[in-house]
C-alpha cells in the first residue's frame, strides 16, 4: 500500500516523539512491502511563531491532499500562563478538527499486565480493564458561540448539538461495541443538560438498530467516580466533547502513565492519529519523553487503513517492550531508557521479530537492549 502522510509533529515533545512514530512505521513498510511517504508542516505554537497562524494555510492544503496526519502535540507556556492571548496554539487543533470533518475521536485505554504496579489506583480494581471512547469531536461547547461583555466581567460559552451530529458518531461506536463485548454507555448530564436530553433521545433511538449491544447510561460525575471504582465494567463509552475530553485524561491514571494512551480522529473522509498528552515543555529536549502513545497512534493509523497484521505487529512490539519494563523514566525511572532507545527497541522487534532482539543481562543492568 502507498500512503501519503502528514506529519504535523507540533511543539514540546511532538517532535521527539513523532520521530519514533515514523521509525516504527518504517520498518513496518519495510517489512510488509509497503509505501509510506511524508510530508512536514507546521502547526501550533511554533506555526504561530512563524507565521502568526496556529493552522497556517499551507498546513490545512497539506492535510486536505495526504491521505492520513500523524499528529505530536501543541502548546506552549507563553500561551498557556497569558489568558488574554487572542490566538493560541490549541485554535490550530480546533481549526483542524473542524476544517477536515474530524467528528469522532476514539481513544483505547487498557491496563498491561506489567504495570498494573504503576498505577496509582489498585492492581484488583484496575487489572483487564479494557474500554474505547469514543468522544464527539466537533460540537459543544468548545465550538459553541462565545461572549465577553464590554467589562470583562460576565463570559459565556454555548453548548449546542445537532441531531445530525449525535446521530454519526453514535452509529460509530455502536458498530465497535459489536466488535467487543457488546455493551455501550453513554455518559451525559441528562438530569441538567437539555443538550444531554438530546443526546439520550437520540441513542436510545439508534440503539433499537443494535439490538445485540446492552445500552446503558451514566451522568458524568458519577461515571467519573466509576472510572476510578470500577474501570472493569466499561466496554464502550460513548460521550460529547467536553466530557470526553476530561474522562479520557482520568482514564490514563489506569494505564500508569499518560504516556501510553493513542488516540484516531476520523470523519466521512480524513483521519487523524495523535498521542492524547499534551506538548509536555518541561521534558522537551532531555530524551525522557514517552514515545509509546505517539507509537501505538501510528498502530490505529495502519488499522484504520485496514492493514491489521502490521497493526497487531507494532502493538506486539509495544507489549513486548512495556513487558520488558523497557521504558521512560515515567514507567522506569530506574532504567533510564531514553525516547530514542525506546523507538529502537520497537523498531528492531518488528525489523528481527524471529530473533531474539533482547539481551536479559543488559537488561538487568539497565543498559541498551539492542544487539
Amino acid at each position: 500500500m502507498n500512503l501519503n502522510i502528514a506529519v504535523l509533529a507540533g511543539d514540546g515533545i511532538g517532535p521527539e516523539v513523532i520521530k519514533q512514530s515514523i521509525k516504527v512505521l518504517d520498518a513496518i513498510a519495510k517489512k510488509y512491502g509497503h509505501i509510506f511517504q511524508y510530508k512536514e508542516a507546521p502547526v501550533g505554537a511554533i506555526a504561530i511563531d512563524q507565521t502568526g497562524n496556529p493552522l497556517p494555510e499551507e498546513t490545512l492544503n497539506l492535510c486536505l491532499s495526504s491521505d492520513a496526519i500523524l499528529f505530536g502535540a501543541i502548546g506552549d507556556p507563553k500561551y498557556d500562563n497569558n489568558p488574554s492571548a487572542k490566538i493560541r496554539p490549541e485554535q490550530g487543533l480546533l481549526a483542524l478538527r473542524k476544517a477536515l470533518g474530524l467528528f469522532a475521536n476514539i481513544r483505547p485505554v487498557k491496563a498491561y499486565d506489567t504495570l498494573l504496579e504503576k498505577s496509582p489506583l489498585k492492581k484488583e480494581i484496575i487489572q483487564d480493564t479494557d474500554i474505547i471512547i469514543y468522544r464527539e469531536l466537533t460540537g459543544g461547547i468548545y465550538f459553541g458561540e462565545k461572549k465577553l461583555n464590554s467589562l470583562g466581567t460576565i463570559a459565556s460559552d454555548l453548548c449546542e448539538y445537532s441531531e445530525e451530529e449525535i446521530e454519526r458518531i453514535t452509529h460509530l461506536a455502536f458498530q465497535a461495541a459489536q466488535n467487543r463485548n457488546k455493551k455501550l454507555t453513554l455518559v451525559d448530564k441528562a438530569n441538567v443538560l437539555e443538550t444531554s436530553r438530546l443526546w439520550r433521545k437520540i441513542v436510545t433511538r439508534i440503539s433499537t438498530e443494535y439490538t445485540d449491544v446492552t445500552l446503558d447510561f451514566l451522568f458524568v460525575d458519577n461515571a467519573a467516580m466509576q472510572m476510578i471504582l470500577n474501570p472493569k465494567q466499561f466496554d464502550v463509552i460513548l460521550t460529547e466533547n467536553m466530557f470526553g475530553d476530561i474522562i479520557s485524561d482520568e482514564a490514563s491514571v489506569i494505564g500508569g502513565s499518560i504516556g501510553l494512551l493513542a488516540s484516531a480522529s476520523v470523519g466521512d473522509g480524513k483521519s487523524l492519529f495523535e498521542p492524547i498528552h499534551g506538548s509536555f515543555p518541561q521534558a522537551t529536549g532531555k530524551g525522557i519523553a514517552n514515545p509509546i502513545a505517539s507509537i501505538l497512534s501510528a498502530a490505529m493509523l495502519l488499522e484504520h487503513f485496514g492493514l491489521h497484521t502490521e497493526s497487531n505487529c507494532i502493538q506486539s512490539a509495544v507489549e513486548k517492550s512495556i513487558a520488558l519494563q523497557i521504558c521512560t523514566p515515567d514507567l522506569n525511572p530506574v532504567g533510564s531508557y531514553s525516547t530514542d532507545a525506546i523507538g529502537d527497541f520497537i523498531e528492531e522487534c518488528i525489523t528481527d521479530d524471529e530473533n531474539s532482539c533482547f539481551n536479559n543481562s543488559n537488561i538487568e543492568m539497565g543498559q541498551s537492549t539492542i544487539i
